[in-house]
């Protein structure tokens, strides 16, 4: 885990519990190969997106600290980011959804530390340096925007999730890992393929962290902003692939208006999107989130939202009216005849907190076996119990060092010797009782005296659940962390040749010189790299643009020309780059 907080405020208030995805950059460890894969995307896509991007795009690139000549650093990334009030760490890859949320919602940047082969330079379902850095951060400074961007990622980390989004988060990392390894079997791709669809159409109900994700999907990731006719790329996934931003604006992509039906919408990120969701504004955006959080377990609690914690079998926090926060596996939960819950219970490690800090000597140690309590009024009583004052309790008889026996609404009765009473901003949370007996209305024990001390909840309703603890730091809540790394290339000594091939290409283009030694990188690309084609093009470029060795220049250009009509996957690639050697990106309007 990197300790580096690049002096960027945002990064610098990062929890531990997210803080432990971050890594190192190791900017030493891109060879020439992926600067050159950089160079060529970010040209390709300031030359084609400077017309269909949203307007803030080419400015942002400045404002995100990126330029088109080399791969981003983490530090001059931070250093321009911190001037919005965002920052950026790396991370290995895909992280669990509701990290990534919880990351987004302190306003930081989650940039994959790798970036994609030279053979997947159109598009990888892997995350990567250019999706997230050129694709997200450039629209970063729109600040109707990353107002939505971090509003997402409040709600998002809130959201319930299931089991079968996390065996999906596994089956997508472990093929977006396969597809980016050199040398990767095509039938282990393709069994990987196999389990990604699988799980994709056998998740059952779909969980809140779902639906969200296809919202996320059709805005951040694949989002176009205007009208039907005319719209603009702002999504990410369509900034990031040089493939895809041109195809989007066919008119075989059906484009509709951007509303809450997007959550019906399912997506498959190994395949270009058949559809696309235009937003009028970006306020538009938040107004379909609102909605959509309307319907979700942390503003509507009550039986649905319990019933979507015991469904979760994740750590998930329950909300009295009262303002107590009950963190726990919830595994049951009590209704009276009208649906309304009057009783939880969690098992094992819980905590409870209000206003998202622990409540001292309530951590999961003490509470190891779980938490239980009625929900509710008393009986006969029109005030709810947390409402009343310290003398209206010793007026019903509830204080400190007497017996009492409190009788709920709901038949649950509560006997015992009153310990504490726990009050804060004027509401009553919590009532430990000694020698305390709980019993529902049919007699049923529900606690016995021989267990202990028991802490009874005070609260009316529930108003809130939410997946996650309130404090994740006294409750040093890990998220689910995949056991599957990324794979790292070793390079064999004909790759490493090409390296220095590369780079020998890059000193020409950056410090001038001696233009003819470009014909030796040629004779040897022609020898041992004769699959090459982007280090020959970045040769042909600077003998175009210098004007110098018109016989070498030739022999390049029809060695590019033979291999675009005789390998169909490098046509287009190949036929963009002679664009660009003729209409040159003008560099300082973005280095």
């Amino acid at each position: 885990m990197s300790q580096n907080n690049f002096n960027n405020a945002q990064v610098a208030a990062l929890p531990a519990h997210l803080k432990q995805f971050i890594v190192d950059q190791h900017y030493e460890h891109y060879t020439p190969i992926d600067h050159a894969v950089w160079r060529y995307v970010m040209r390709q896509n300031y030359s084609y997106l400077k017309d269909v991007a949203y307007y803030p795009y080419i400015p942002g690139l400045q404002k995100a600290g990126l330029t088109i000549e080399k791969i981003p650093n983490l530090q001059e990334m931070n250093d321009a980011l911190g001037k919005i009030g965002w920052g950026a760490v790396t991370v290995d890859g895909f992280i669990p959804p509701a990290a990534f949320m919880e990351y987004q919602a302190y306003r930081v940047l989650v940039i994959a530390a790798d970036i994609r082969q030279l053979k997947h330079i159109e598009y990888t379902p892997a995350p990567d340096i250019i999706h997230e850095s050129a694709g997200h951060a450039p629209i970063i400074a729109d600040k109707d925007y990353h107002e939505y961007l971090s509003y997402f990622g409040s709600i998002g980390a809130k959201a319930m999730f299931s089991a079968q989004d996390f065996e999906l988060y596994e089956a997508i990392r472990a093929l977006s890992i396969l597809k980016e390894m050199p040398d990767a079997d095509e039938a282990e791709i393709a069994k990987a393929e196999e389990l990604v669809n699988y799980r994709q159409t056998n998740m059952g109900e779909p969980s809140e962290m779902a639906l969200l994700s296809r919202l996320h999907w059709w805005t951040v990731e694949y989002g176009l902003i205007g009208t039907l006719d005319c719209p603009k790329i702002y999504g990410a996934g369509l900034l990031s692939s040089i493939g895809e931003s041109a195809s989007c604006m066919d008119t075989g992509i059906k484009k509709l208006p951007y509303t809450i039906d997007a959550v019906n919408y399912t997506y498959d990120i190994t395949k270009t999107q058949p559809q696309l969701f235009v937003t009028p504004t970006f306020e538009n955006l938040i107004q379909v989130l609102e909605t959509f959080a309307n319907t979700m377990s942390f503003r509507v609690g009550g039986a649905f939202g319990l019933r979507k914690a015991v469904e979760s079998k994740n750590t998930c926090t329950v909300v009295y009216s009262s303002g107590l926060q009950v963190s726990g596996t919830l595994v049951d939960f009590k209704t009276n005849e009208h649906g309304e819950p009057v009783f939880i219970k969690t098992a094992g490690a819980t905590a409870l907190a209000f206003d998202n800090r622990q409540l001292n000597g309530h951590g999961k140690d003490y509470h190891h076996d779980g938490f239980s309590s009625p929900v509710g009024k008393l009986k006969d009583h029109a005030m709810p119990l947390e409402r009343l004052s310290i003398a209206d309790f010793n007026y019903f008889g509830i204080e400190e060092g007497k017996e009492t026996s409190l009788h709920f609404e709901s038949g649950i009765t509560v006997s015992g010797l009153v310990k504490t009473i726990l009050s804060m901003s004027d509401k009553v949370q919590l009532i430990t009782f000694d020698n305390c007996t709980v019993k529902d209305k049919s007699g049923n024990l529900l606690f016995d005296p021989a267990w202990g001390v028991y802490d009874m909840a005070v609260g009316e309703k529930i108003i809130s659940v939410f997946c996650g603890a309130a404090d994740k730091e006294a409750f040093v809540e890990i998220p689910y962390k995949s056991n599957t790394g990324t794979h790292h290339v070793t390079y064999d000594n004909r790759t490493l040749e090409l390296h220095q091939l590369y780079q020998q290409v890059r000193n020409r283009r950056h410090n001038g010189g001696d233009f003819g030694f470009l014909g030796n990188v040629w004779l040897r690309l022609q020898k041992n790299h004769h699959d090459d084609w982007l280090c020959a093009l970045e040769i042909l470029e600077i003998l175009d643009h210098e004007n110098v060795e018109p016989e070498l220049a030739n022999e390049i250009r029809t060695f590019l020309e033979q291999k675009a009509a005789g390998e169909p996957e490098y046509k287009k690639l190949i036929s963009d780059g002679f664009y660009l050697i003729k209409h040159p990106v003008e560099q300082k309007l973005v280095v």
